[in-house]
């Protein structure tokens, strides 16, 4: 059965190209809700004037679709809650930005 941890640790693959830290870690995945053979993921970006924020989106849905029995995937960019790195990076994310 596939579950939002499979959906999750799959998109440990996609990084934001400028920080080279992988979405999941950085926090930016709110939710990767598994419907049947639908996913629907809820995501950020780094800040909302991201220039590359719809590659990212764009590697997240292919990503997703690479996870075995998905064969749908919407992906949403939401702005709440505002990303903030210090409380929603991983602690490995926040060494590799130098957040303490």
């Amino acid at each position: 059965m596939l579950t939002e941890s499979d959906v999750k640790e799959k998109l440990k693959e996609v990084f934001d190209p400028e920080i080279r830290v992988n979405v999941v870690d950085l926090g930016l995945i709110y939710e990767a809700k598994v419907e049947g053979e639908t996913v629907n993921v809820k995501m950020t970006l780094t800040s909302p004037m991201c220039p590359l924020g719809p590659q990212i989106m764009k590697d997240v849905h292919n990503k997703v679709l690479e996870v075995p029995l998905v064969k749908n995937v919407n992906v949403e960019l939401v702005w709440t809650p505002a990303w903030d790195p210090r409380t929603m990076a991983s602690e490995e994310a926040k060494m590799e930005l130098g957040i303490e």
